[in-house]
Order: C-alpha cells, then structure tokens, then sequence
C-alpha cells in the first residue's frame, strides 16, 4: 500500500507539470478573445496553439475555453487557472530579475509604476539618491494613473507602484508615503472673490477641462459630483496636466489636481485653490506585491523611499 501511494503521487506530480509557455499562450487567449490573435502574438501557427491549448487542458483534466464563433471564453476552470496564471508568471518573471542580477556583468531592473502626482514633486529627489547609492540597479520608471498602477502590480507589470489611497489595495503590500492635496486650477477672476480655498459644489457650476473619463482621478471626482446631485460639464478631456493647465490659462475652464502638479504646470494667469472638501486630503502610498517584497533589489528601492522605520509598519499585512 505505501508503495502504491508513492507511485500515485509521483504520477499527479508528472501529470501536473505546467509549461509556462503555455500559460502565456492561455493569458493571450484572455487578453485578445481569439485564439488566432494569441497564436499570432505568441508566433505560433493556429494549428500549433490549439493543440498546445487542447494538450494543456489535458493536463488540468478540465475544459478551460468556451469556443464559438465569436472567440473564446474562459470556463469557470480556465477564471480560475488565468489567476493562478498571472501569479506563477509573475512570480517567473520576478525570479528572471532576481537571477539576472547574480549574472558577471549583469544588472538589476526594478520597475516603477507611479502616478502624476508622486513625479511631481517628492519623487525624483528620492530616485537620485537610490541611483547613487545602488549603482549595480538601474530603475523603470513609468508614470500612470492611480488605479493602472494597482492593476499592473497585479498583473505582474511592475515591482513597486504609488498611487492614491483611495483605490483598492487589497492582496498588495501597502505603506503609507505623503500627502497630496486636491486642488482647483482655474483662470484668474472666476470666483469673483479673492482666491481662498473652493467647495468642489461651487466648482461645479463653471465648466471643466480634465483628465479621460476612464482615468482613476475622473472617476473619483465623478463619485464626488454625484453626491452633490451634480454631473460634471467637460469641455474637453485630455491625456496630460500640462496640456490641461495650459488650457485653463487660457479660460477654457477649471481642472482638479493633485497641487504637486498645480505647482510643476501651471501656467499664468490661472489661479491655484485648495478645495476644502475633506475628501480633497489625500495621501499617497508605496505599494508591491508580497512575492515582490522579498526581492533584494525592491527592497532597497522600498528602504529609501519610506525608511527602515516606516517598512515595519505596512497599511496591509503581506
């Protein structure tokens, strides 16, 4: 009997051996709907994806794709292989990385994913010092909005991120870093009133230039309108808090933004204004993943950014 045990458990072990390749070509089905765009973006024939998929359904012992005309749909077995998917090959990635950095003549990357709002103003003095004082690690800075950050730490996209605290940090490593306040950019003269702090109600009476409608910052203050029973009237959207100051300088209307970016864009003769909404007081956050935050390399960026200090006392447990 215990010999039959054995044999059993090697078997299931053998039997369950996942090639990450294909875990990547299953990702891609999700991410492009059909199997031919992810036999295209993988390089593979339409002939050769299927079957690595059909040989990987096998191995799970369950269909993980709905197929119809129309694409191809994850089962409930294939929702819950693509979130194990996305960890194993992060995971994967985050061991290249490590690895690389053990390489004669190689060097450490850690990829930086931070809002508007943190390469304003408090970031780069921070990111000189890192880069001389760890001259074997180069950084990849990329600059997103808030909820893009937290949904590429999960995804695997980047190693550390700083984003505002009202998204959803739930499943990350979340650390307090320093406050942002919301304020109101606007031309000179449309308050009528000497330039004190401005209720976001009272905005909301003159037209607005902001951010897409999709972006983390637009939907916020879209919640914030709705109590007040209010929509906000865009004149335009654009993509950059420069573009959007020079706008405003030019009256087309008021913009929200974080004051670190009030402070780098703003173009005379707009007019910056606290907003005295409590929700207009915000902070930022440093945030990673429990499988980044063993990281040799994050862990240094993580120890200049917050501090030894503040690293022992996370907003969320690992």
């Amino acid at each position: 009997m215990p010999a039959t045990r054995s044999r059993h458990t090697a078997r299931r072990t053998v039997d369950y051996r996942v090639d990450p390749f294909d875990l990547h070509l299953f990702s891609a089905v999700l991410e492009h709907g059909t199997i031919t765009a992810a036999a295209q973006a993988s390089s593979l024939s339409l002939a050769a994806a299927s079957a690595r998929l059909k040989a990987l359904e096998a191995v799970v012992g369950a269909p993980l794709l709905g197929r119809s005309k129309a694409g191809a749909t994850p089962t409930d077995a294939g929702k819950a292989l693509a979130r194990h998917a996305r960890r194993v090959l992060a995971e994967l990635e985050a061991l290249h990385v490590e690895m690389a950095g053990f390489g004669r003549g190689l060097r450490r990357t850690v990829r930086l994913m931070c809002s508007n709002a943190a390469l304003g103003e408090p970031l780069p003095p921070r990111l000189g010092r890192f880069l001389v004082q760890h001259p074997d690690i180069d950084l990849d800075v990329q600059e997103l909005p808030s909820d893009a950050v937290i949904d590429g730490l999960h995804r695997g996209l980047g190693d550390v991120g700083i984003a505002a605290d009202y998204m959803d940090t739930r499943g990350l490593i979340a650390w307090p870093w320093v406050d942002d306040q919301l304020v109101a950019l606007m031309p000179r003269g449309w308050l009528g009133r000497a330039p004190g702090a401005v209720r976001f109600a009272e905005l909301l009476e003159k037209p607005f230039v902001g951010l897409p409608a999709d972006a983390g910052l637009s939907r916020y203050l879209a919640v914030q309108a709705s109590r007040c029973g209010r929509v906000p009237h865009h004149r335009v959207r654009l993509g950059q808090f420069a573009a959007i100051a020079q706008l405003v300088a030019d009256g087309v209307g008021a913009a929200v933004m974080p004051a670190s970016a009030a402070r780098r864009w703003r173009v005379a003769p707009a007019v910056c204004v606290p907003l005295a909404d409590a929700w207009a007081r915000r902070r930022l956050l440093v945030c990673t993943t429990p499988q980044n935050a063993g990281l040799a390399a994050v862990q240094a960026l993580l120890g200049v950014l917050i501090g030894a200090e503040g690293l022992a006392r996370p907003l969320t447990p690992a």
